[in-house]
């Protein structure tokens, strides 16, 4: 219990965030035609900010099956990754159905918190998602009730905070690592192309997001490698 409880602190500023961040949703969601429910269910059965707003961008465009599956792989299959290293201090007790479970409620914010603890329990591991769970739903449903109803100029701030998110988590690692602002530079150059240029005005958001981040991942992976211990011979 004492573990759920120490888990259940720490998420309690990624639950605030959320609450707020996932409001962007709840709001796109339903300008593009889906009711609040559905809304709701989305943010509880999927749980992935990036994937959900590229996921509505396809809804919305008319995009196909093909689509939404190579955009949302693109987009979550990161958390493959963060699954993996975890479990590397993740307790005996972590098997099976709780495996799937740790997959299921990984995030970045959430991947970042579990990984800065020695060891990593399920009773922590649920008490780290709880909050984050809790607020991206409810952010998500006020967002999809109230966003006809809230002044201008706080839905205005609140549809950018998603994106405030995400430049907050790249933000310090790009202005100290040269290799990562070219990275970041280059998914930003695209993006405006596909947005802007008439050739590319026909390809949803989806794609157009899973095409940005393949390219800049192979431009960052063949120009600046990452070398591994050893891999100089010392």
């Amino acid at each position: 219990m004492k573990s759920f409880l120490k888990g259940l602190r720490l998420g309690v500023p990624i639950g605030l965030g959320y609450l707020s961040v996932s409001f962007t949703f709840g709001i796109s969601a339903v300008y593009n035609g889906l009711y609040w429910w559905q809304a709701v269910i989305i943010s509880m059965t999927t749980l992935t900010s990036a994937g959900q707003l590229a996921g509505i961008g396809t809804i919305a465009a008319g995009g196909s099956y093909l689509e939404m599956l190579v955009s949302q792989l693109t987009i979550n299959l990161r958390y493959s990754f963060m699954s993996v290293s975890l479990s590397q201090k993740t307790t005996a007790e972590f098997s099976g159905v709780k495996r799937w479970l740790m997959g299921f409620f990984m995030t970045d914010e959430i991947f970042a918190t579990a990984s800065s603890q020695k060891e990593v329990s399920t009773k922590l591991f649920a008490g780290i998602s709880v909050m984050p769970y809790i607020g991206w739903t409810l952010g998500t449903l006020f967002g999809s009730l109230l966003g006809n109803v809230l002044p201008d100029s706080l839905m205005n701030a609140l549809c950018i905070a998603i994106y405030g998110m995400f430049v907050a988590i790249v933000a310090p690692v790009a202005k100290d690592n040269r290799s990562v602002l070219c990275v970041v530079g280059l998914a930003i150059g695209l993006s405006a192309a596909f947005y802007y240029l008439p050739l590319f005005k026909g390809l949803s958001t989806g794609l157009a997001i899973s095409i940005c981040a393949v390219a800049a991942a192979l431009f960052g992976a063949f120009l600046f490698p990452v070398k591994e211990d050893g891999a100089d011979g010392r």
